[in-house]
């Protein structure tokens, strides 16, 4: 088992550096006119571009989030083939969410073919999930958005000037891969989950070491939040109210299980997901956007925070106590702080997972058998980036003839855009070096996975025979 750092280190005094806030608000002179053209913006995964324009009198004349990303075709790959096969090529659309697609595959396979998996089986993907959500949100929070907030390109500088805080890091995230390993049987593109159960467990040896490395783990993050709760001066001071999407229970803070929850919308169950999502296309992106009731919505760290805020655990509501951080939060560049406060609540219910495990005792179990027959099923789990849907149709041989795979970023580009459309106005008395940084830090804080979204293309102006981009011919 990975090693975690000393309990000395976690006990230590956190000194953070001070620095003056960062208000936006509208400035009294503009020197223009200004342009930020960030093409291929860095620190995200995939391609993405912000365009504003500002002119002389300080008018906001373009402002544009872009999605060039080649387009992948995902949904298409997966028209005919066999329902054992599916979980494993749509573990492919993402290195970093690898198993958050496995899972709502597995759920909307399970739903279409009413296949009923036991509760040892709910209890090793929900700690799956809860291992790629840390796995991914301390790549985020360490490596993508705490190099913007010291002031530094990257994570190597603060090696030097803050070794034991970046250890602190590198040592959860290193508990966060074996965590994954110990469960899935690989950090990425997990091979031990099929349709019906696992075919390999972890062993009783293994689970207590696994719970040894999580309680060591909650170290590491007693110091991460404490670190931030010295630099929370350091994030932009912006609001913009917004309707956020995610999983909702009565009973838990949903991750893996519940109904599709809105802050402006009735709650709808996961088949109904296409009545939340209603997707669009727009001529700047190969990806799809969507919206429910309002022009936009989000999806993530932060929309799950302010629809199940009262079930985090108790270390979760404590930790986001001391960060200041309230449900009815509208400050996206927030969503780092709430991905935080969830991966201690990761920890803190994995720790009882496991714990109930150890009291049942692993059964070596076979996978639930399918019944082969024509359906239709949907999933839903809520992946680091925010709630992600999978929908299949299945014939009577078990094969899939029509998938939907609805993306969290693809959700959250047209929120991203309306956010810019807020933000450069308020930015547009500063330099085009000052407007690009916090313009880049606001996407930023969402931890799109673009290329995961690009799944269209636009194929209008085509004749009719054109527009087919599979077909399947049955033998």
């Amino acid at each position: 088992m990975a090693k975690t750092a000393p309990a000395k280190n976690a006990a230590k005094t956190v000194k953070a550096p001070k620095g003056p806030a960062t208000p936006i608000s509208v400035p009294d002179k503009v020197s223009g006119p200004k342009k930020v053209h960030v093409h291929y913006l860095t620190r995200v995964e995939g391609h993405g571009n912000i365009v504003v324009d500002v002119e002389a009198d300080g008018r906001v004349s373009t402002c544009r989030w872009e999605v060039p990303e080649a387009p992948r075709f995902f949904e298409a790959m997966l028209i005919g083939r066999d329902y054992k096969d599916v979980h494993h090529i749509v573990s492919r659309i993402c290195g970093i969410c690898a198993i958050g697609h496995q899972l709502a595959s597995l759920q909307a396979t399970e739903d279409a073919l009413n296949i009923n998996v036991s509760e040892q089986t709910h209890i090793l993907r929900r700690l799956a999930l809860h291992a790629e959500n840390l796995q991914s949100h301390l790549l985020h929070i360490a490596y993508l958005v705490l190099p913007d907030l010291m002031g530094v390109d990257s994570i190597l500088p603060l090696a030097a000037t803050h070794k034991d805080a970046v250890l602190q890091f590198i040592a959860a995230r290193r508990v966060s891969n074996e965590f994954s390993r110990l469960i899935c049987g690989r950090t990425t593109h997990p091979q031990r989950m099929t349709p019906g159960g696992f075919t390999m467990f972890p062993s009783t040896e293994q689970l207590q070491a696994l719970r040894g490395t999580l309680t060591g783990a909650m170290l590491n993050l007693d110091f991460a939040v404490d670190f931030f709760a010295g630099i929370m001066d350091k994030f932009p001071q912006f609001e913009r109210p917004t309707e956020y999407i995610g999983l909702v229970s009565p009973a838990e803070y949903a991750m893996y299980w519940g109904e599709i929850g809105s802050t402006k919308d009735e709650r709808r169950p996961v088949r109904q997901y296409r009545n939340m999502t209603r997707e669009y296309m727009i001529p700047t992106s190969t990806a799809k956007w969507t919206k429910n009731q309002e022009e936009s919505y989000m999806v993530g760290a932060l929309a799950r925070f302010n629809l199940n805020a009262e079930h985090l655990l108790p270390k979760a509501a404590a930790a986001a106590k001391k960060l200041g951080l309230k449900k009815g939060c509208t400050n996206p560049y927030l969503i780092t702080i709430a991905q935080l406060v969830e991966c201690v609540h990761t920890v803190e219910e994995s720790l009882q997972l496991v714990d109930e495990l150890l009291v049942r005792g692993i059964r070596d179990e076979a996978p639930a058998k399918a019944s082969i027959a024509a359906g239709r099923g949907a999933g839903a789990v809520e992946v680091p980036r925010g709630i992600l849907f999978h929908a299949y149709e299945y014939d009577e041989h078990g094969r899939i003839f029509q998938a939907d795979c609805v993306i969290p970023t693809n959700q959250n580009h047209g929120n991203i855009q309306k956010d810019l459309e807020a933000l450069a106005p308020k930015l547009s008395g500063l330099s085009e070096k000052e407007m690009e940084l916090k313009l880049s830090m606001l996407v930023r804080a969402y931890d799109p996975c673009i290329s995961c979204s690009a799944h269209c293309i636009d194929a209008r102006g085509l004749a009719e025979e054109q527009r087919s981009m599979v077909r399947f011919n049955y033998k």
